[in-house]
């Protein structure tokens, strides 16, 4: 075990990634979404935060 190499990057989790194209203006709104929030998360988790707050909204 002392010898196993790690690999690099991140660790391997129980995700997959998704690419998609938005309008510029709907990345200016996220933008400024993200701006009202005490730990400025980054794009990608802010648009998380808001597919799983729709997803509470839609049970």
């Amino acid at each position: 075990m002392e010898n196993e190499k790690k690999m690099p990057g991140r660790p391997k989790t129980d995700t997959e990634a998704v690419n998609l194209r938005l309008p510029r203006e709907l990345i200016r709104q996220i933008d400024d979404r993200r701006r009202t929030q005490i730990d400025m998360p980054t794009r990608p988790e802010m648009i998380r935060r808001a597919l799983i707050e729709w997803l509470e909204m839609t049970k």
